[in-house]
């Protein structure tokens, strides 16, 4: 992941989804009962069928899935691994994690933020619709149960986002996962912000379950939000306390990580109380 420089259904299974969709569960029937289209082994071609560009360096993929009822079949928390090529014609790997989940069937979506000089970014650059993205996954340590814990803190930078979007997305949109979600979300500047749409619709949506805290280095004029690096102070503020019953999540570049890591030890979360992706 670049950052600031990320089972066949039989007749029982048909039934059971008219049920889930009625009550609204859609995402868990197809995360459960169907097969994903992902191979953990072997690299497969998906088509782009939408490239949009959400800003001068940062655009939104739709790729296609075998059909209109398939799912990618990829874990709460987890990636996958893209293959492309750079501008020197040399093969390149990079883990990337969806904003979709498997409650979006035929298709699956990265945004992505693209680099002057990053080798996978110039494959993503280049990507015209009808090319095709060759995809290996699913990958990952996390791994999501509902009700593992009471909260999350979650401590992202820049495109490090994507994977506490995911998880943030499969537990507000679960009717029957109480969990709350408590994200600090840091970038340079206001328009470096990834999905804020999509990030403030849930807030809206979520108000009882999921806040969010935006800082930047270097805000606009107007701006409530927080100001330089992320503190120990904004954790206090914006992070659920040590405790046994919750997590902190952390997915940011390098430094930011290591700095967040020394930030949450010295505050009293243990190493079982934190994860970094």
């Amino acid at each position: 992941m670049e950052i600031l420089e990320s089972y066949g259904v039989e007749a029982v299974g048909i039934a059971v989804a008219v049920v889930a969709v009625a009550a609204g569960a859609t995402y868990f029937y197809f995360s459960k009962k169907s097969k994903g289209c992902l191979d953990p082994e072997n690299f497969k071609d998906f088509k782009l069928v939408e490239k949009r560009q959400l800003s001068h360096n940062v655009a939104k993929f739709r790729f296609a899935l075998p059909s209109p009822t398939s799912v990618l079949g990829l874990p709460i928390g987890q990636h996958i691994s893209c293959r492309g090529t750079d501008s020197a014609g040399e093969e390149v790997i990079k883990p990337y994690t969806p904003t979709t989940l498997d409650s979006d069937i035929g298709y699956f979506e990265l945004v992505i933020k693209m680099y002057p000089q990053g080798r996978m970014s110039h494959h993503f650059r280049e990507m015209k619709v009808g090319d095709y993205l060759s995809v290996k996954g699913p990958k990952g340590r996390f791994k999501y149960q509902v009700g593992q814990v009471r909260a999350f803190g979650m401590i992202a930078g820049g495109s490090g986002i994507t994977p506490m979007f995911q998880v943030a997305r499969a537990i507000l949109e679960n009717p029957n996962d109480t969990t709350k979600v408590h994200l600090i979300y840091a970038n340079v500047t206001y328009e470096d912000i990834l999905l804020k749409e999509e990030l403030d619709s849930l807030a809206t949506k979520f108000s009882d379950r999921f806040q969010i805290y935006y800082v930047l280095n270097q805000p606009p004029d107007v701006w409530d939000g927080g100001v330089g690096f992320v503190s120990k102070e904004m954790i206090k503020a914006h992070c659920p306390s040590p405790a046994s019953d919750i997590q902190i999540l952390r997915c940011g570049p390098p430094p930011m990580n290591k700095a967040m890591a020394a930030h949450l030890d010295d505050m009293g979360y243990t190493k079982e109380m934190q994860f970094q992706f």
